[in-house]
């Protein structure tokens, strides 16, 4: 019996970068750059918001990945 792969699911972004020399794999500046970010989030001031401007909340980023 052959066993096919799970998808992998989507790595979410944190909700702030840290600031890490290296940039870990979740900083949401790394992921904007790269293209990875969910759709309808951007990166304002280090942080991760709506393109509407809005604070984003865990739940909903679940959501959106």
């Amino acid at each position: 019996m052959s066993r096919t792969k799970l998808p992998k699911p989507a790595k979410l972004p944190k909700r702030e970068c840290c600031v890490s020399k290296s940039r870990c794999g979740r900083c949401p500046i790394r992921m904007l750059k790269e293209g990875t970010l969910p759709a309808g989030y951007t990166v304002k001031k280090r942080k991760l918001v709506t393109v509407e401007g809005k604070k984003v909340t865990k739940k909903k980023l679940a959501k959106a990945a």
